[in-house]
């Protein structure tokens, strides 16, 4: 069975040897689960920050549907960045285009964790849409 762990409050504990934990900014949600077992939710690549936030019910934009085709999924990586893949020159290409681009920026649909650890990610306030498709808050 898989073991996906919710928490809004900063956590202290040590993590597992195979555990990711991921924090999204600035709602200070946080999420574990084994790497490697996140069922894939289709946006995005596997185990992306993506995929992560629509297992855990965080709202990331994506408009292109996780494919690298827009930047409403561009996040800032403030802490982990060495547990993510590297940039892709497309995903680079595509940045260049993002607003407010900063040197630990990546798109959520392109970050993949590669390695078990601790992740913090920032959505910036411009990217975030409060208002879901059907009308309900997306807080």
């Amino acid at each position: 069975m898989l073991d996906l762990k919710t928490d809004s409050a900063e956590r202290k504990t040590e993590l597992g040897p195979n555990t990711v934990r991921v924090t999204f900014l600035p709602s200070g949600k946080s999420v574990e689960f084994e790497a490697g077992k996140l069922p894939y939710q289709e946006h995005g690549k596997p185990q992306s920050i993506l995929d992560v936030a629509i297992n855990f019910g965080v709202h990331l934009e994506h408009a292109c549907g996780g494919n690298c085709a827009c930047t409403t999924c561009h996040v800032v990586v403030k802490k982990g960045k060495e547990l993510l893949s590297e940039c892709s020159e497309e995903e680079a290409d595509k940045l260049d285009t993002a607003a407010d681009l900063q040197l630990n920026s990546r798109l959520g649909c392109q970050a993949i964790i590669e390695k078990p650890g601790e992740i913090v990610v920032e959505i910036p306030s411009w990217n975030r849409n409060y208002v879901g498709e059907n009308g309900a808050s997306t807080l």
